[in-house]
């Protein structure tokens, strides 16, 4: 019986690796979850579930819970989370807390040297020079559920090793706007933006997948993760999002991952040791089958390029383009912003921010908020 912590139960990651556990109830066991203001969520998950540990951050939820769930071990400071995540009978973290607020857990998980299991691709994003490094001198296990990076992880060898790597293909859908030139995005709605075509998502990461930012933030996930030159990663629109990533190697195959758009895929997967973890899956009509692939838009090479320049600066340079995107999407789904104002805000923000080396969390938080505040007011000098 593997036991799993869940941090960020209540997200649209969290559902289904609920989904998965609950599928593989004689061999996966919810031992502790980690939730936010949700606490309606949060309560159903303890009562379904019955986890044994319940992390609370938000102190009116942590109160609210604590009233309800008497008999439970109800936590809320950091020293008690980072108890739990070190707790020697949890076999496996899952890191699914949304943005840069997912960090400290992230962190917390690699230095405990646990089996990390990280859908927080802004984590790596942000503090990918420390992240990497710290998982290897701890012995931790990074493994992505990301289905692009998932489907990277299972086409490389056994061994991981990437020495044979010629070109590896990440796959966009192109989201709801889908050639759509982005000089006609200006007045779209946070309601349209948040139509994916293919996946089920929360809104902060439908919006990245509309604006592409998604696509960006995982070339430089990517980079960190398989400790590859970005120049080997291209971005490759793929409407129908069932080859989600196809590595190429110098003997001239390509090997790729294929399912349907259902994150249960990858976290299973990621989930499976000797023996895979079986779900109930929608299985790929081969016979009707059409996939189709597209240039990344020539209109986003702006974007796809600061990504790129970010992959070979390091440092500060992807916490400082995540901050700023996120206060954009914030701000666009809260209508303060418009759509194509988004790189507006990126742009600027990552041009008005000095570039640094920072090597502790304490260093990432105060650059953190000083990217955050000098997002809000680009957007103040343009809204």
């Amino acid at each position: 019986m593997k036991n799993i912590l869940l941090l960020g139960a209540t997200g649209s990651i969290g559902d289904s690796v609920l989904s998965v556990i609950k599928q593989n109830s004689d061999s996966l066991n919810l031992y502790g979850i980690a939730a936010g203001k949700n606490t309606e969520k949060a309560a159903a998950i303890i009562k379904n579930f019955s986890p044994k540990n319940i992390f609370i951050e938000d102190i009116a939820a942590y109160d609210l819970i604590s009233s309800s769930f008497p008999n439970q071990n109800i936590l809320n400071s950091d020293q008690e989370l980072l108890d739990l995540i070190s707790d020697n009978k949890v076999d496996i973290v899952v890191s699914a807390i949304v943005g840069f607020a997912g960090l400290k857990a992230s962190l917390m998980a690699v230095n405990a040297g646990k089996i990390v299991l990280i859908a927080n691709k802004e984590s790596i994003v942000a503090a990918g020079d420390i992240l990497m490094p710290l998982a290897k001198a701890k012995g931790a296990q990074i493994i992505p559920i990301d289905s692009e990076h998932n489907a990277i992880f299972q086409c490389l060898p056994a061994d991981k090793s990437t020495t044979d790597v010629s070109k590896i293909i990440i796959t966009a859908s192109g989201g709801p706007f889908l050639d759509i030139p982005l000089s006609k995005l200006n007045n779209i709605s946070p309601k349209d933006a948040l139509k994916h075509p293919n996946w089920e998502m929360g809104s902060k990461i439908s919006i990245d997948s509309a604006t592409l930012v998604n696509k960006c933030l995982e070339l430089i996930e990517a980079r960190y993760l398989f400790d590859l030159n970005e120049k080997l990663f291209d971005l490759v629109i793929h409407p129908q999002s069932i080859i989600h990533s196809i590595v190429t190697y110098i003997d001239g195959s390509s090997i790729s991952q294929m399912s349907n758009p259902n994150m249960e895929v990858p976290i299973a997967n990621a989930l499976s040791d000797i023996r895979k973890v079986p779900i109930a899956f929608k299985e790929l009509d081969f016979s009707n089958l059409k996939l189709s692939f597209q240039e990344f838009p020539s209109d986003r090479s702006k974007l796809e390029n600061l990504a790129r320049e970010i992959c070979n600066t390091g440092g500060s340079s992807g916490l400082v383009f995540n901050a700023a995107n996120e206060i954009a999407v914030e701000s666009f789904l809260n209508n303060q912003l418009k759509f194509s104002q988004i790189y507006d805000v990126i742009y600027r923000t990552f041009d008005l921010i000095p570039l640094s080396n920072p090597q502790d969390i304490e260093t990432l938080n105060e650059l953190n908020n000083e990217a955050r505040i000098e997002a809000k007011k680009v957007i103040k000098s343009i809204t």
